[in-house]
């Protein structure tokens, strides 16, 4: 089976696919703030364009859960999409499926370049999120474009221009070049030198607190050690 194609018809072409008019008559719940929680879903992934992040909601709309990843470029069926929707929201939270109705709700957000406004893409993204909320026991929640030109809850009519699709650029990055130039780390060295230069009296100081004048350290009492002992099962 090829990985790039409909298991089922054979054709490369995505078959498993929400038109927006589809996904809005689907009763999908509204996000309480949803400025917040895409800066809070930015903030912990940093998502470049190609990366796709998945979140949980409890009942009360606070995240408790989220992963991001980069699906496979030729994966275009929303089929490939639900299984790794589902891989990845059965190592982040246990499932719901006991329940008697889902009480936590799941949320994707997916950057990428071009114009904002649904695509097929976002499309098949869409079927396979509704998909693995049912087969993990959550509710389908909203579905969040992110584009250049900002962040969109699709079907929705709310977004705004940021974060967006570059702003990963803005995060915090740590690199060696952070850190400070090697002038100043030996600048305190360099100054207590010219001090000593200076002033004799110094010299005698530091002469008189030298590891040779101090007293040699007590020897350490080291306990006797008990023997260990394992149990365990084959």
């Amino acid at each position: 089976m090829g990985r790039g194609q409909n298991p089922f018809s054979g054709s490369p072409e995505p078959r498993r696919v929400l038109d927006l008019e589809a996904w809005t008559a689907s009763g999908i719940p509204l996000l309480r703030d949803p400025r917040e929680f895409v800066l809070e879903l930015h903030q912990r992934h940093l998502p470049q364009p190609g990366t796709v992040a998945v979140a949980v909601l409890d009942a009360l709309h606070r995240l408790v859960a989220s992963a991001s990843f980069t699906p496979w470029p030729h994966d275009t069926d929303g089929w490939q999409h639900r299984n790794a929707l589902l891989t990845h929201l059965r190592r982040i939270i246990p499932h719901d499926l006991r329940l008697p109705e889902p009480t936590r709700t799941a949320v994707l957000l997916r950057c990428r370049d071009g114009a904002p406004g649904w695509t097929e893409q976002d499309g098949a993204w869409m079927w396979a999120l509704r998909d693995a909320s049912v087969l993990h026991g959550l509710r389908c929640g909203a579905y969040i474009g992110l584009t250049p030109a900002g962040w969109q809850v699709l079907g929705d009519g709310r977004g705004g221009r940021n974060p967006h699709a570059g702003s990963w650029a803005d995060g915090p990055v740590h690199t060696v070049t952070e850190l400070p130039p090697r002038s100043a780390l030996d600048a305190p060295r360099s100054q207590r030198t010219r001090e000593l230069a200076a002033d004799p009296a110094k010299r005698g100081e530091d002469a008189a607190r030298s590891p040779q004048s101090e007293a040699p350290w007590p020897p350490a009492r080291v306990a006797a050690a008990e023997p260990t002992r394992r149990t365990g099962t084959r």
